[in-house]
């Protein structure tokens, strides 16, 4: 499940994710936010795979790499900051492999750095 988080500065997006996450998350809930951001050309995203998070369904990793070329690749300038909240390490990692793709600026933060993660997209 993705839901969007509460509280987020001015400006900025936030999900949450828990237990499985499907690609009709991705289509039903993050990827209109992600649109409407990308067409405002400024996108700051907090996304925190939070405790019960379970997997990312295969549908969900597909609609992932879908929108990493329609909304990320394909609209570079959008993307200011993008912050992943976790401590799931594989996640992590993943993360860290393969931030060169991410436009904008990225970073890691741990499930304790979530209000800290939130000022930093929004600075």
């Amino acid at each position: 499940m993705i839901e969007p988080l509460a509280d987020m500065p001015r400006g900025t997006l936030g999900f949450r994710t828990t237990g499985r996450v499907s690609g009709d998350d991705y289509r039903e809930v993050l990827l209109p936010a992600l649109r409407s951001a990308v067409e405002s050309g400024d996108v700051r995203m907090v996304f925190e795979i939070g405790p019960g998070f379970e997997e990312f369904e295969l549908g969900a990793l597909a609609q992932d790499a879908r929108a990493g070329l329609t909304l990320g690749l394909a609209h570079p300038r959008a993307w200011r900051r993008t912050a992943l909240v976790t401590e799931v390490e594989w996640v992590s990692k993943a993360f860290h492999m393969f931030a060169w793709m991410v436009p904008g600026e990225a970073r890691v933060f741990g499930l304790d750095g979530l209000d800290e993660a939130k000022a930093w997209v929004a600075g």
